[in-house]
């Protein structure tokens, strides 16, 4: 099944005009005519089938005929916390790898070892989007603005939240700590790992310390290990 998304897209929506990027993917690349039917997502659980009306390369228009809800495809949510890493690849090969294997919502933190502070918020959306359609995901992952590490701390008081970091110290491994079925939020440091004046802060905000292993993660292996593992504990 070839999946499109539109985020305006809702239960009451007849027709949908698609933008030329798309218009010509569909015309040109897929080569769908008049009558052709498409599967369209708004990213938010709900499925519509279409049928084209009017298939032009610069504005291509579908009508809807069909529309269903479909249940959220994992029972439990993920919310990664990740410090940009210096090359913005690693940062896009995560997100993509993450956005098929499961996670729900993406903040990038800035640390005080972070070496990159800005994002491409529109390249990563685009990134996380086309993984989406690749692995026929109808939730679509939510990513943030970009938040300090301390402003982060302050805003996210929920339950089963952990922080990864290198240090020693008493530090439960996640596969024995983290739980199935729950809402969970892992933070995850740049190259240089937390400083150490972060994972107090973390501490007293009551995130428990978790081990991913004995060897020494890059930032974007941590945190799609982070990924699989919770994936796996839901099994």
């Amino acid at each position: 099944m070839q999946l499109f998304y539109n985020q305006h897209i809702n239960q009451s929506t007849e027709q949908i005009t698609f933008d030329k990027v798309e218009s010509r993917h569909i015309v040109k690349v897929l080569r769908k005519k008049e009558g052709d039917r498409i599967t369209i997502s708004n990213g938010k659980g709900w499925l519509f089938t279409s049928e084209i009306i009017l298939a032009s390369d610069k504005k291509c228009i579908a009508n809807i005929i069909a529309k269903e809800e479909k249940a959220k495809q994992r029972d439990y949510y993920l919310h990664i916390a990740i410090a940009p890493t210096k090359n913005n690849e690693r940062l896009e090969w995560f997100l993509e790898k993450a956005t098929e294997i499961g996670i729900d919502e993406i903040t990038p933190i800035i640390c005080q070892n972070s070496e990159r502070k800005v994002i491409k918020a529109e390249r990563l959306e685009k990134i996380i989007l086309s993984a989406a359609k690749q692995s026929l995901k109808y939730h679509l992952p939510k990513l943030n603005a970009v938040s300090t590490f301390n402003d982060f701390l302050q805003t996210n008081s929920k339950e089963n939240i952990y922080i990864a970091h290198c240090y020693d110290g008493e530090k439960e491994l996640m596969k024995n700590i983290v739980k199935s079925k729950q809402n969970i939020t892992i933070l995850i440091g740049p190259e240089g790992d937390f400083s150490l004046e972060e994972v107090s802060k973390s501490v007293a905000a009551s995130y428990i310390p978790i081990s991913l292993g004995e060897a020494r993660l890059r930032t974007e292996t941590a945190a799609l290990v982070s990924v699989q593992n919770v994936a796996f504990i839901n099994q």
